[in-house]
């Protein structure tokens, strides 16, 4: 083998022994967020509401029920996830942590209420993002296992590639009739060559969720050759406290959802932030598909006065943005529907394989190297007796 592959399956080799376990319970808690909606939609009844052909009850009437049964909540998010779905507050009960209500978008009435903690899905996606250990720590060991793994899937790919074209369809296949251990090679280097593109992209996605800097990078390698900046285009305007004048006659997150409405009739999901703490000011997210994240358009609304602050119309946003914005459909594999949403679930499963059948592939050569050893002690210890003997 060539200095430089052996420098390769070096850093290949130890690269995945110690990213390894990171890697499969990242890509195993993955396989399993695949399909969170569909699942929880089979088996809670909450998630579904009848849908009456009425409108929707103002986000005021939603704060207000939630308030009933929680009187010092702070109602900071309000969704309305689409026709047939309830609608949902996420609200602030301070000490206590967060309260997740659903009530029926055409009548108000509460559906349904859980600790976000409590969803099994939730904590799948924490064990996903930062391994069960405090956020600011945990996102880090993920983020740099996962750059590791996207330098030992390239590792693989140029130690794999075969030289003479003649081998490159037999190395193409797996060869099911082989004894186990040349199934498990094929099955670590078969696999990982076809799930390496897309295994890359949800990588990339994933990285540019958690940290900023990655989406940055995505949002300028896109934008190149304009003169966009990103600071301009994705700054949250603030509501001004000294100038209240004209407070408005109704609710101000009334008056943002009604505007959001008529400006994106299109539109089937909603998502209201109503938190001082994001911008001071109440915004609303319109969603051209429900349970979707990508392609939507923004409004942001002086919470005093009610005046429109600023439009993010989808149809005027820079080519990063749209991209930064479809990272988590990307990244979940619903950009494209049900086939994208399926290739992902694979490629997440694949991948985590990839550290399971490569440390059997570690395990074997240990094995055969110190057979190796062995016969080669007793080789040459078997010569120095005879020599001695002979010598005698």
């Amino acid at each position: 083998m060539a200095p430089f592959k052996k420098v390769l399956l070096f850093c290949h080799r130890w690269l995945g022994l110690i990213s390894g376990l990171v890697v499969f319970i990242v890509s195993i808690t993955g396989c399993i967020f695949c399909f969170q909606d569909e699942i929880q939609d089979a088996i809670y009844d909450y998630r579904t509401v009848q849908n009456t052909g009425k409108p929707y009850v103002q986000p005021s009437q939603l704060i207000n029920e939630v308030k009933k049964a929680y009187p010092k909540a702070s109602p900071d998010f309000i969704y309305y996830y689409g026709a047939g779905r309830p609608a949902g507050v996420l609200a602030n009960l301070g000490k206590e942590g967060y309260e997740y209500v659903f009530l029926d978008p055409y009548t108000g009435k509460i559906t349904y209420h859980e600790k976000p903690q409590t969803n099994f899905f939730i904590f799948v996606e924490y064990i996903h993002l930062y391994l069960l250990l405090p956020p600011a720590f945990g996102k880090w060991i993920v983020g740099v296992s996962v750059i590791i793994f996207m330098v030992i899937m390239v590792t693989g790919l140029i130690l794999w590639w075969p030289k003479r074209k003649t081998d490159r369809k037999r190395s193409f296949t797996i060869k099911w009739g082989g004894r186990w251990r040349r199934v498990n090679y094929d099955l670590h280097n078969v696999l990982g060559f076809y799930a390496t593109a897309i295994a890359m992209i949800l990588a990339i996605s994933g990285l540019a969720i958690a940290f900023e800097p990655v989406s940055k990078a995505i949002y300028a390698t896109a934008n190149v050759g304009t003169n966009i900046s990103y600071k301009d285009e994705v700054s949250e305007p603030k509501s001004d406290s000294l100038k209240k004048a004209g407070l408005a006659k109704q609710p101000v997150i009334d008056i943002a959802f009604a505007h959001a409405r008529q400006q994106s009739p299109k539109a089937e999901m909603f998502l209201i932030h109503n938190n001082p703490a994001v911008s001071g000011a109440i915004g609303v997210g319109a969603y051209p598909q429900s349970m979707h994240y990508a392609g939507a358009s923004g409004y942001e609304f002086d919470k005093y006065n009610g005046k429109l602050l600023k439009t993010y119309a989808y149809d005027k946003k820079s080519r990063g943005l749209k991209l930064n914005e479809m990272n988590y459909d990307i990244h979940v594999g619903q950009i494209f529907g049900l086939t994208t949403k399926i290739i992902a679930f694979l490629v997440s499963l694949i991948c985590a394989s990839l550290p399971v059948t490569g440390f059997i592939i570690w395990l074997g050569k240990r094995k055969q190297n110190k057979s190796k050893t062995t016969k080669v002690r007793g080789a040459v210890h078997h010569k120095a007796h005879r020599r001695a003997v002979q010598g005698a």
